[in-house]
């Protein structure tokens, strides 16, 4: 059987994406899947400085440590600037059954994009044969 492709877009939705990934590994686990069930992530950052930086506050009685030479200060621990790479998450999921599991590979092909976490990520299904399944497959294999 072929292998088809099925692409998720969750943008920057990172509670999904793990949602996703945790369904996936157990169902890899669960039956057994390990070589049929393929996964990666694609992740596009955008680097965004915010325009003032960011410094935590430091409490009122941490700085009222006059006698402890050992005390910690707040500032040094803590970084100065805070800063979220923000960018959106594609997650790339191969589906590869031999050809007698033809059932099984039509199973999962359809039961992966209704699933909760996967069926507002925009899901789409690549085939092979298709325009964009060798470009799917070579960002597949690019990717870690």
């Amino acid at each position: 059987m072929p292998q088809t492709y099925l692409v998720f877009d969750f943008g920057t939705n990172e509670d999904a994406v793990q949602q996703a990934r945790h369904k996936l590994g157990a169902w890899k686990q669960a039956f057994r899947l390990d070589k049929k069930l393929l996964f990666k992530f694609e992740r596009t950052v955008t680097q965004e400085k915010p325009a003032t930086p960011v410094k935590p506050e430091a409490p009122a009685a941490a700085k009222k440590t006059k006698g402890v030479k050992n005390a910690k200060d707040p500032e040094k621990t803590k970084p100065e600037e805070q800063t979220e790479a923000g960018g959106s998450v594609r997650l790339l999921v191969r589906v590869d059954f031999s050809d007698h599991e033809r059932l099984s590979y039509h199973r999962w092909v359809e039961r992966i994009p209704k699933e909760e976490p996967f069926a507002a990520a925009a899901p789409k299904s690549i085939a092979q044969g298709e325009g964009q399944f060798a470009e799917t497959k070579e960002l597949f294999e690019r990717l870690d």
